[in-house]
């Protein structure tokens, strides 16, 4: 097995964060002093192909997927976003007739990516106007961006967003739509997890990332990624967060 650890993040953070990406790995390579190479999947069908084939050593999670990693492939949580939970956003075009999720009926068409924690918390929110998977129909785009181009150009009556990438959206776009409901769940969240080649350095990756803020050059690069800071994340965090998506599965 390679010497060099394989780093990666979820698939659903806004484009113009991908640079950010590639200077947190080049400082965690410094602070470590280990070879880490980034590897940004356009999906998450290749990002979960490739963690399939035991070749992520260290990932920002989306909720969804962090409970695969924990409980079928031995990553342990250490950090995640200060402040922050992934919130779903369901929204229409802003001079749709569509005022309230209940105005949706059988047959409306849904724009959204394959983000699975937002498609999950999103099908909850329809539930008050009886929709499900069987009785809309579905349009599955790349991006966020394509979810707002398909609400504007008419394609797509409701969509989905991620809370973090809509308010990414410019002010252009986001002024031409209207949310009709935000999830208000707070316990889910993106979290940095280590797997089993780094485990045992997990408390040392765990430190270098809490001391990232008070440093200049890694309050830079937090800024790059839209954060203010790490915060810890133990064991009994992430089996709450992980109990609570299996709840909502039902």
């Amino acid at each position: 097995m390679s010497d060099v650890l394989q780093m990666t993040a979820s698939p659903d953070f806004p484009t113009k964060r991908i640079p950010g990406w590639f200077f947190l790995n080049t400082w965690l390579q410094k602070a470590l002093k280990t070879r880490i190479h980034l590897e940004i999947y356009q999906d998450f069908e290749r990002q979960r192909e490739a963690i399939a084939a035991d070749r992520v050593d260290l990932i920002y999670a989306n909720p969804f997927d962090a409970a695969m990693l924990v409980r079928e492939k031995g990553f342990v949580p250490v950090v995640r976003p200060a402040g922050r939970s992934d919130e779903c956003i369901v929204a229409v075009a802003a001079q749709s007739s569509i005022k309230s999720v209940e105005d949706l009926r059988p047959g409306c068409r849904l724009a959204r990516t394959d983000d699975p924690d937002v498609n999950l918390v999103g099908m909850i929110l329809l539930e008050p106007a009886d929709l499900d998977a069987g009785n809309i129909e579905i349009e599955q785009v790349d991006s966020y961006p394509l979810v707002a181009k398909a609400l504007l150009r008419g394609t797509a009556d409701v969509g989905f967003f991620l809370e973090e990438s809509y308010d990414e959206l410019t002010d252009l776009v986001r002024n031409q739509m209207r949310p009709l409901v935000r999830s208000q769940i707070f316990d889910i969240c993106h979290v940095l997890l280590v797997g089993p080649r780094l485990s045992g350095r997990r408390e040392e990756v765990r430190r270098v990332l809490l001391e990232m803020a008070d440093d200049t050059r890694g309050a830079d690069i937090l800024r790059e990624l839209g954060f203010l800071s790490w915060e810890n994340v133990e064991d009994e965090d992430t089996e709450f967060m992980i109990d609570l998506m299996d709840t909502l599965k039902i």
